[in-house]
């Protein structure tokens, strides 16, 4: 019999609005025994049913709602019913020739918290972080199969946030014979993923949107791409007309794929540089020697990981934004971005339009950027939207 979760008065109204997230704070008594995973009843401080969910005693977020209807098992049936209907969002979100690469389950977006599944052609890269994920390792396992069973599922469930939940990290194959690399497309243009060592599951699904931004502004445009990774907002910008491109980032490797970017593609090698330096360094570098280009991409790491973080992290985008401005020539543009959810929309602009104050610029924002359809935001789950991006047109 499952456990039973008791709210603190008052606590219930998240819940009642589908937030899926009960906090340690929120729980005046725990009944029966509640193992990590283990999915317990929540009710509220009148005995009212509010849902189900996962439990997880090391975690200041206790409980991860998996369903607010009191019929619902969680079981084989419930996975695959998850998995199929977000499954069949996405397939009607691409042409699948064009595009064979989307985040197929975006966690608590898709009614799975903790449960990431990103799908590279016929390679599925699988990450399970918090407790009642790994608890359901099998079913969901099972589901994927069941739908695609010809896939390969490889697991990168190596992020720090499994400590939270108590969970080693843990990589490896998990079905099939995954390649450690697969080349997928993107609105037509190849891509290399490295399942087992690139960042993330393998590749920033996220900013598809974002890339073919960059082709449309990048005609006939000197392009520098920093934290440029494997170099893909380069290889679309070349796609849309840019003069030249100039990779910077502080992995090497990272910058060799970036190399075989342009090859497999066709793309003017002429037109593509590459410099393997820290971002800040080389910022500071094309400031002293007045270099400037007409467009500036800068899509940094995480720098907010806990709310404790977000002041520092505040001055670390506005240190990399100054001097990404003084990077844009007059009437040129710049691409900002912040992939931190804790970091809110109108705080990024104000650091951004404050970065241009002091660099005696002024931005003019053309379009504001976000994380690709495949990774939805659930309307009870403002948390959900993390990627948020600027166009900004920099003049003096």
């Amino acid at each position: 019999m499952s456990a039973t979760i008791t709210l603190q008065p008052t606590r219930e109204k998240s819940l009642k609005r589908r937030h899926p997230w009960v906090f340690e704070s929120a729980i005046a008594t725990v009944k029966g025994r509640a193992r990590s995973g283990d999915t317990v009843e929540v009710l509220s401080s009148t005995g009212e049913w509010l849902g189900r969910g996962a439990y997880s005693p090391e975690s200041q977020i206790r409980v991860r709602m998996w369903t607010f209807d009191k019929s619902e098992s969680i079981d084989n049936v419930f996975f695959l019913k998850k998995f199929t209907q977000a499954l069949a969002l996405r397939t009607r979100l691409f042409d699948l020739d064009q595009t064979n690469s989307f985040r197929w389950i975006a966690s608590e977006n898709d009614g799975l918290p903790g449960v990431t599944v990103d799908l590279y052609d016929n390679v599925a890269v699988l990450q399970l972080l918090s407790a009642g994920a790994e608890k359901h390792r099998s079913k969901i396992v099972w589901a994927i199969t069941k739908l695609m069973p010809d896939v390969h599922v490889y697991e990168r469930s190596d992020v720090d946030v499994r400590k939270k939940e108590g969970l080693e990290p843990t990589t490896g194959v998990v079905h099939g014979e995954p390649p450690a690399q697969v080349t997928v497309k993107e609105n037509g243009l190849n891509i290399i993923v490295d399942i087992e060592k690139g960042h993330k599951t393998g590749f920033y699904l996220d900013q598809r949107d974002s890339r073919a931004a960059a082709a449309r502004y990048a005609k006939g445009a000197h392009v520098l791409n920093c934290f440029s990774y494997t170099g893909t907002f380069s290889c679309f910008a070349l796609q849309g007309g840019a003069a030249s491109v100039t990779n910077v980032d502080v992995s090497q490797p990272a910058l060799d794929i970036a190399k075989q970017h342009v090859d497999i593609n066709q793309l003017n090698a002429a037109k593509a540089h590459y410099v393997n330096q820290d971002v800040f360094q080389a910022l500071r570098h094309y400031h002293e020697q007045k270099q400037q280009f007409d467009m500036v991409i800068l899509d940094p790491p995480k720098f907010v990981d806990s709310k404790a973080s977000l002041k520092r992290a505040s001055r670390g985008y506005k240190d990399i934004n100054l001097y990404g401005i003084h990077a844009v020539k007059s009437g040129g543009l710049l691409l900002t971005f912040s992939c931190s959810g804790l970091m809110p929309a109108d705080l990024f602009q104000k650091i951004v339009a404050d970065a241009a104050l002091d660099a005696g610029r002024t931005i003019k924002i053309i379009e504001r950027l976000n994380q690709a359809s495949d990774h939805p935001i659930i309307g009870s789950y403002p948390e959900g939207y993390y990627l948020k991006g600027l166009v900004c047109e920099v003049t003096d």
